[in-house]
């Protein structure tokens, strides 16, 4: 009969217990490694042995259609992803970099040339702490974007014609206005305000405006002239003429170039420093220019009409357009150059048309079109985010501010109401964060809705709920 071996700890006993150091099992395989699974890896097996689950007994109070709908959510945004076998355990080298050593005491271990820290490592190879894993990009804080003006100005006599340009603001921080025949200038950082101008002749209205570099003032007007004026010695430099009908539309190229669209459908390149200012005469409308837009980087000129045509041209080429594009169904005005993306134009279509089309302009490519179900007047780019902002008529009387994702797609993101009749010019102020909105209403209003690189968005709001400046005056 066979009797049990009795096993003695003692010190001359050489077999030891099992689990001491000095028996044969120890030596040989070395000591043992008992992982321990996160709490995520069991949620997750708890989950998927739920998901599995006949539909028969899911048919219940806990499975209703919002449980599944949390249930979703909570797998796309809390357990982890679901490609395969989780990693519980992660090496850092390919197990031949790994070598058995004997310890101190008898035993094996496992050594790398490795520092110890990073031998083993008990997560997936996604983990932030893998050095081979994209660090998490940093998510950019909500901007505050108050919903109303921060001021509103009168301008009585603002004349209701979707084809004129009457609105501008400078680089020195000066707001030009065309009120019937005469231009107010509005001082944004004193608020003083001054007439400039009146012209004379009975019906000879103000028909655009815009500002060159400095205190340069150009001026169309119904009787086929263009005005300079040096707005700081509020003098007129001189006066060119060259149309046959009213001067809708106006766009500085340079320091001393200046295009001029009219109802002659007809654009002059004028120099204003020469006396034959006259440079180039651009035939490629049939009807009035009432858009004008020199790109960012002076080489492309992109001109709008009540034809529907778009035509984009070269600086270098005087005689016909680069791309005439037929795309909007009625008068193309709001034209804006991309800031921030080279060859990238957004247009805007009339009543008819109400469309915002994005263009590559290098080939003449649509990158996309959007409906705004709104006549559109103008479009204004921000300087500071990926973003751009719209007026419109008919039928909604709104500003749409719209976030750019790229490759011509584009999201709305608030709409700002408060005009009662459309919106029919706006300017950007020289900071690059306000936008003021001038409409048939004959009020100017001011929206702060565009970042700004130097104010947080509590700060942002905290000026918003303080700011004395909200309330109704008049600009002359």
């Amino acid at each position: 009969q066979l009797q049990p071996q009795r096993m003695s700890g003692g010190p001359g006993n050489t077999r030891g217990s099992p689990g001491s150091p000095g028996s044969p099992s120890f030596r040989d395989g070395g000591d043992r490694f008992i992982p321990r699974r996160g709490e995520g890896v069991r949620d997750l097996s708890n989950y998927n042995h739920l998901s599995t689950e006949p539909q028969s007994q899911l048919l219940d109070a806990d499975t209703s259609p919002a449980k599944q709908d949390y249930r979703n959510t909570l797998r796309d945004t809390i357990l982890p992803p679901q490609d395969g076998d989780e990693h519980v355990l992660a090496l850092r080298q390919p197990l031949s970099h790994l070598t058995a050593s004997p310890s101190s005491n008898g035993s094996r271990s496992l050594s790398s040339p490795m520092s110890p820290s990073s031998r083993l490592c008990a997560s997936s190879p996604s983990s932030p702490s893998s050095p081979t894993a994209a660090s998490p990009k940093k998510r950019r804080p909500a901007r505050f974007i108050p919903k109303s003006p921060d001021k509103i100005l009168d301008a009585p006599d603002l004349v209701d014609d979707y084809y004129l340009n009457l609105l501008d603001w400078s680089p020195s921080n000066i707001l030009a206005v065309a009120l019937s025949q005469s231009v107010f200038l509005w001082n944004a950082s004193t608020g003083a305000t001054h007439k400039l101008l009146e012209t004379t002749g009975a019906g000879n209205i103000i028909t655009s405006l815009s500002w060159g570099n400095g205190n340069t003032l150009a001026v169309g007007t119904h009787s086929a002239e263009i005005q300079l004026w040096d707005v700081a010695a509020n003098v007129e430099l001189r006066r060119m003429g060259g149309h046959l009908s009213r001067v809708a539309s106006l766009g500085w190229g340079s320091n001393s170039l200046l295009s001029s669209g009219s109802r002659d459908s007809m654009i002059i390149n004028h120099d204003t420093r020469a006396q034959q200012h006259k440079l180039a005469v651009l035939e490629g409308h049939l009807q009035e220019v009432c858009g004008l837009q020199w790109s960012p980087q002076g080489g492309q000129l992109a001109s709008g009409g009540n034809d529907n045509l778009l035509n984009l041209w070269e600086a270098r080429v005087n005689r016909s357009p680069r791309l005439s594009i037929e795309r909007h169904c009625a008068a193309v005005k709001a034209l804006a150059w991309c800031p921030f993306l080279h060859n990238v134009l957004a247009s805007g279509g009339g009543t008819a048309d109400r469309k915002i089309c994005l263009w590559n302009t290098g080939n003449g490519t649509c990158l996309n079109e959007v409906d705004t179900k709104s006549q559109v007047c103008a479009i204004q780019w921000s300087v500071h985010d990926r973003e751009f902002v719209s007026s419109h008529g008919f039928t909604h009387n709104q500003l749409i501010l719209w976030r750019y994702l790229g490759e011509g797609r584009v999201q709305k993101i608030t709409e700002l109401t408060g005009h009662q009749a459309r919106v029919l010019h706006m300017a950007k102020s020289p900071d690059g964060t306000t936008v003021v909105s001038a409409a048939a209403d004959e009020t100017l209003r001011f929206w702060r809705i565009f970042g700004s690189p130097t104010r947080s968005a509590a700060k942002l709001k905290d000026e918003q709920a303080c700011r004395s400046l909200l309330g109704t005056s008049c600009i002359r």
